[in-house]
């Protein structure tokens, strides 16, 4: 939420802002098709969104860390486009769509900040689509990495230092990638000091060669 609230706002965002659900690793948070109805923080864990394909394989289309929104896909059609799946036990927020526009329309920060998280949905859906159209599978994974990293730090976490909650194969089918690429340029950045993966745990050893990959 936008830092520059009132102690008014603040008040009335917390009677929008209903309850927290726990959701288990593996479990849905919505499907596609579900009737939108509300949007979604993730206050714990972390989630994936997918699609389907028609052979029944899965798409992932992102990512979700603490303080991040969820259910945002819904707002065009009145149903979800997407599914969100828990990568580990998580709760997340649930705020009311209708009770939220309506108080967008009486502060003029919140509604900002509303465009703010739709225009931030597109610029990661073309940053997304440039990386699979231009990058190599070298540039994907380090521009991965180093997106996770900024997410992290720019919510009061380490960036250097991090887990990752989703397996190889899903950053894989994120990045356009096989399972066994992507094990490869992990090993050849663990090999050239760019990073320090132990078990989940990733260490940005060198960030700013990382970058230059």
């Amino acid at each position: 939420m936008p830092a520059d609230l009132s102690g008014i706002e603040l008040r009335q965002l917390d009677t929008v802002v209903l309850t927290t659900r726990h959701v288990r690793r593996g479990e849905a948070l919505f499907r596609t098709h579900d009737v939108f109805q509300s949007l979604y923080a993730v206050r714990t864990g972390s989630f994936k969104t997918i699609v389907m394909h028609r052979d029944g394989r899965e798409q992932v289309i992102g990512f979700q860390i603490p303080g991040e929104p969820l259910g945002l896909d819904g707002v065009c059609s009145g149903t979800h486009s997407c599914e969100a799946i828990a990568l580990e036990d998580s709760t997340v927020c649930i705020i009311p769509f209708a009770q939220f526009e309506s108080l967008c329309r009486e502060s003029r920060r919140m509604q900002r900040h509303l465009y703010y998280l739709m225009s931030s949905e597109i610029v990661r859906e073309s940053s997304l689509m440039m990386m699979l159209g231009t990058m190599t599978a070298e540039q994907r994974l380090a521009s991965f990495l180093l997106d996770l990293a900024a997410r992290f730090r720019a919510r009061g976490y380490s960036g250097a230092k991090f887990n990752l909650k989703m397996s190889r194969e899903e950053i894989g089918c994120y990045l356009g990638l096989k399972l066994e690429t992507v094990s490869r340029m992990f090993s050849r950045f663990h090999r050239d000091g760019l990073v320090e993966p132990k078990g989940k745990q990733i260490h940005i050893v060198d960030a700013q060669a990382l970058a230059r990959v």
